[in-house]
């Protein structure tokens, strides 16, 4: 059985021309109906959460998703399901996942999905990729992995997925991990690896094994910890980075490249350090980690060596998301239970 949770997002929206563009219509009986093979996979129940636009996401509202994701997931919600399918929407889908992946057991997987499209344009993606994340919640081979992105065909980790097309259908990608596994048909695909033809006869492939999630960290009791993400420009003095130290626990700098910033912020920096506030770098590269080896002033080795914290193969949303998880449970950047 596949528990369905519907959060909102742009595959429950339709076009209302009085408020001049798109907004939330569509419950989870019936975007149900808009996919009817789903009946042929798995059996399924609903579970109408909400119906929010992805932006209206905040700390306590995630909180709230994740918790519902665990009592569905232990049961406490009816029947123990097989796996769990999320409708979002995908402008934040990138911290949600994040977040789940990082504070639930994977045993039972989650897929999310959503669409990039409303039922309102030609072409709606949103039955066929919730079709889509059915069928991979119900694959043997899902048990294990626990939360992954279930989108245009592709399957991507949890942990790794990034939106990085604002207005495609091939909306997202694993920069740092790479996708994991694909829908396909007969063993046909089309242009960058999607099937053709997708129908019924549609089989979910693994490229390896379920031994590449990270472990769980230790669950706070809710995302209390404030943590800001400020990108660098050219010339930056640390304007903004002096901002936010009063009122924040955590700092992740998207810095350039491997972790270079100018030398007129670095003195901001040091003053988080100093009351002992961590602080992550990031890059703003799409691909590719912080590496400290340059040793000049601002340079990514001279920041490490006075105590920034280097953000791993993690996008800046998924380091703030981690730091924001770390700080609340009380452990260190990257920890574990």
């Amino acid at each position: 059985m596949i528990h369905l949770l519907f959060t909102g997002g742009t595959i429950s929206m339709t076009r209302d021309e009085r408020a001049g563009g798109n907004i939330p219509t569509h419950g989870g009986a019936a975007l149900v109906g808009f996919a009817p093979e789903l009946a042929q996979i798995a059996p399924y129940r609903i579970d109408d959460w909400g119906r929010y636009p992805a932006c209206h996401m905040g700390p306590e509202k995630l909180w709230q998703l994740r918790n519902r994701v665990q009592a569905a997931a232990s049961g406490e919600l009816g029947e123990q399901p097989s796996g769990i399918v999320i409708t979002h929407g995908t402008d934040t889908i990138e911290e949600t996942a994040y977040l789940l992946a990082r504070t639930l057991d994977p045993k039972i997987p989650v897929a999310i999905t959503g669409a990039m499209r409303t039922s309102s344009d030609e072409g709606w993606d949103g039955p066929r990729n919730l079709t889509d994340a059915v069928r991979v919640a119900a694959d043997s081979g899902s048990r294990g992995r626990g939360t992954m992105v279930v989108f245009a065909g592709r399957i991507l980790p949890g942990l790794g997925t990034m939106k990085v097309e604002a207005t495609a259908l091939e909306a997202f990608d694993a920069p740092h991990l790479g996708g994991i596994g694909r829908l396909e048909a007969d063993g046909r695909t089309g242009p960058k690896g999607l099937p053709e033809g997708r129908g019924q006869a549609d089989s979910v492939r693994f490229f390896h094994g379920a031994g590449w999630s990270q472990p769980s960290v230790r669950p706070p009791d809710r995302l209390s910890a404030r943590v800001a993400l400020i990108s660098m420009v050219i010339g930056d003095d640390g304007a903004l980075v002096d901002a936010a130290r009063p009122t924040h626990d955590g700092l992740v700098v998207v810095a350039f490249g491997s972790g270079n910033l100018p030398p007129g912020a670095v003195p901001a920096i040091e003053r988080w350090l100093a009351e002992r506030k961590p602080v992550v770098l990031a890059s703003r590269c799409p691909r590719g980690e912080v590496t400290p080896v340059y040793a000049f002033e601002g340079g990514g080795a001279t920041l490490v060596r006075r105590g920034v914290i280097p953000a791993g193969p993690r996008t800046p949303a998924q380091a703030r998301m981690e730091l924001m998880i770390c700080l609340s449970a009380g452990v260190p950047y990257g920890g574990k239970r």
